[in-house]
């Protein structure tokens, strides 16, 4: 049975959540690239079947994500000087 447009946007936002979590910058715009690319690049699915599946594969990247998540946070490192330089513009504004 094809999961309700209700999981699926539910799915989706989880997954930007949880993309966001990322302490280092490169992962995260990679994650958030990737997730709205994949479902931007699905959203006109009919097949049922094919919408199961990527539904299924949302879940399983969403569960590594997290896992990720927690991995990443305990090696922190330190913030790309692209970051720093973004905090001070929306510090100053």
């Amino acid at each position: 049975m094809s999961p309700s447009r209700d999981a699926v946007l539910s799915l989706y936002r989880n997954l930007i959540r949880e993309s966001k979590k990322w302490n280092t910058y490169n992962y995260r715009t990679y994650a958030l690239r990737k997730v709205r690319h994949e479902f931007k690049e699905n959203k006109t699915l009919k097949d049922e079947k094919q919408i199961e599946q990527c539904y299924i594969k949302g879940q399983e990247t969403l569960s590594m994500i997290k896992r990720q998540v927690v991995l990443g946070n305990l090696y922190g490192t330190r913030p790309l000087v692209i970051e720093t330089k973004s905090q001070e513009h929306s510090t100053i504004k």
